[in-house]
């Protein structure tokens, strides 16, 4: 199997926008927590701490989702190298790690949408209580 310097370099583009849109999801959990901290520290209410240690987890997953982006983008760039300097046959496996990496990253994008469309189903449910 051969590589080309080009392959790896695919990756560059879909990453970045990836690793952007890790951290605006970031961003926004973030301005969420610090708001319902406040929210807490007025009201005592036991349900803001439960919206609280759910975003946490939300924070937790997109650190990793993070983490596994900037692997992903690293190793593509470490195959190219190797492919530059002549060392395809590592390059080619160190370009599959980064696949790999990337594929991780998404599957973890994929649990934390999924804990945030349940959180969301709970608000909606409480609101057609209310109009019932």
């Amino acid at each position: 199997m051969t590589l080309s310097l080009e392959t790896p370099a695919l990756l560059f583009s879909a990453t970045s926008l990836i690793l952007l849109a890790y951290t605006n999801r970031f961003l926004t959990i973030a301005q969420i927590v610090r708001s319902l901290k406040k929210n807490y520290d007025d009201n005592h209410n036991k349900s803001i701490l439960l919206e609280i240690k759910n975003l946490n987890l939300r924070l937790t997953l997109i650190r990793y989702m993070q983490l596994f982006g900037v692997m992903c983008l690293f190793l593509s760039v470490f195959a190219m190298l190797l492919l530059y300097v002549g060392h395809e046959s590592v390059g080619i496996y160190l370009f599959g790690t980064s696949l790999f990496s990337l594929l991780i990253s998404l599957g973890i994008s994929f649990w934390e949408i999924s804990i945030s469309v349940n959180a969301l189903r709970v608000h909606l449910k409480d609101l057609t209580e209310d109009i019932e």
